[in-house]
């Protein structure tokens, strides 16, 4: 926990820490809520942190949310990770919430961010099988017909569109100029005709998806935002979207190492617990400080973000997201590596945060675009 907290934010990250005991603070617990690990969101335990006011944290009070800013939204997601709260719709969620709320008109406001409040889930759609870390290259098209759009083409990568009300797709609908120009943001309900949502295999279970448009048809109010400026509302979310999965995997980092610290406690070698050996207890002083770092980066990002949050943070959010997820995928390598055998078998969770963080350097900007973007600040 932040050290220089209020009462009122400490008192929320106790009642969020005893809420994940509570209620997923066991493997049987999360198994059960999670078909085995297989389904990363519950929207049940979702659904209950909803009728306690948490998931719209960051929702402004006129569409029933709290109102609150970055530093509140880091310490929910922080502690909610750290908590293994199965509640994967909830990144995807604020992140789409937020561009509705600067782009779309008063209805799709209402209809996103009071259903957000409630405990519904957003998705949003960006990447294809040829634009990943270049986004730019995005080729799905959105044609102008009388009244609307006609959408072709395929999007991929999209997590929780199977069980999300909405997508927030960004399409091409205009050709010419740069690859940047020309691009439009819809609000598209994922039961509209002509879409298909077929889910992708990976070692993280049931999240991701492609996405099949043929000749699906969106009416003019889909659109959120100005025809042709998606690029511009896409950069608008950049601080949002690093800082959130800067957040969740500090938690992870967090959960990880506490877990590694209780084993090497108690597991003894040679007469003694394991964690008495140099070897072990210098990479464990390595990895406190190391938190301890990345803790004190976040916490600063978000207080600068709160102050202006209007500016955009391209070089402090592309280092929170990158320092944040690298240090989380290897605080749980070396936890699998301390806890031998252990941290390779699914009753010790080891392997489980391993999985969780490894594709955090890849997903909202790999690690190589974060440190791209970083020089670039530096005239570089």
């Amino acid at each position: 926990m932040p050290q220089a907290l209020s009462d009122e934010r400490r008192d929320l990250v106790r009642a969020i820490a005893d809420f994940c005991r509570r209620e997923c603070g066991t493997k049987e617990q999360r198994d059960e809520l999670t078909e085995g690990g297989q389904e990363p969101h519950s929207q049940r335990l979702y659904e209950k942190m909803a009728a306690l006011g948490w998931l719209g944290i960051a929702i402004p009070e006129e569409y029933g949310g709290a109102g609150q800013g970055m530093t509140d939204l880091c310490l929910f997601l922080r502690e909610t990770s750290y908590g293994l709260a199965p509640i994967s719709g909830f990144g995807t969620t604020v992140i789409a919430a937020a561009a509705y709320e600067k782009f779309g008109t008063e209805e799709q406001k209402r209809t996103v961010l009071e259903g957000v409040v409630n405990g519904r889930v957003e998705a949003l759609s960006m990447s294809e099988p040829g634009a990943g870390s270049d986004v730019g290259a995005l080729t799905c098209r959105a044609a102008r017909v009388s009244g609307g759009y006609v959408v072709n083409g395929q999007k991929t990568w999209c997590s929780n569109a199977h069980f999300a009300d909405h997508i927030l797709l960004t399409a091409r609908t205009e050709q010419g100029g740069s690859k940047h120009d020309g691009l439009t943001q819809f609000m598209v309900p994922t039961d509209a005709g002509g879409l298909k949502i077929m889910g992708i295999g990976t070692m993280g279970g049931k999240d991701v998806n492609d996405l099949y448009f043929t000749d699906t048809f969106l009416p003019d109010s889909a659109v959120v935002g100005t025809p042709g400026a998606g690029w511009a509302q896409l950069m608008a979310g950049l601080n949002l979207e690093r800082m959130i999965l800067a957040a969740m995997m500090l938690g992870v980092a967090r959960r990880a190492f506490d877990d590694t610290v209780a084993y090497v406690r108690q597991r003894e070698q040679f007469g003694r617990p394991v964690g008495s050996f140099q070897a072990l207890k210098h990479r464990i002083a390595d990895m406190a400080t190391e938190l301890e770092c990345a803790g004190l980066l976040l916490d600063d990002v978000a207080a600068a973000i709160d102050a202006e949050p209007g500016r955009v943070f391209a070089r402090e959010a592309s280092m929170a997201k990158l320092k944040c997820t690298e240090l989380a995928k290897h605080i749980t390598l070396e936890g699998m590596q301390m806890m031998g055998g252990y941290g390779y078998a699914t009753e010790y969770g080891m392997e489980a945060l391993l999985r969780s963080t490894v594709v955090s350097t890849v997903y909202g900007g790999t690690s190589e675009i974060q440190r791209e973007i970083i020089g670039k600040t530096y005239g570089l």
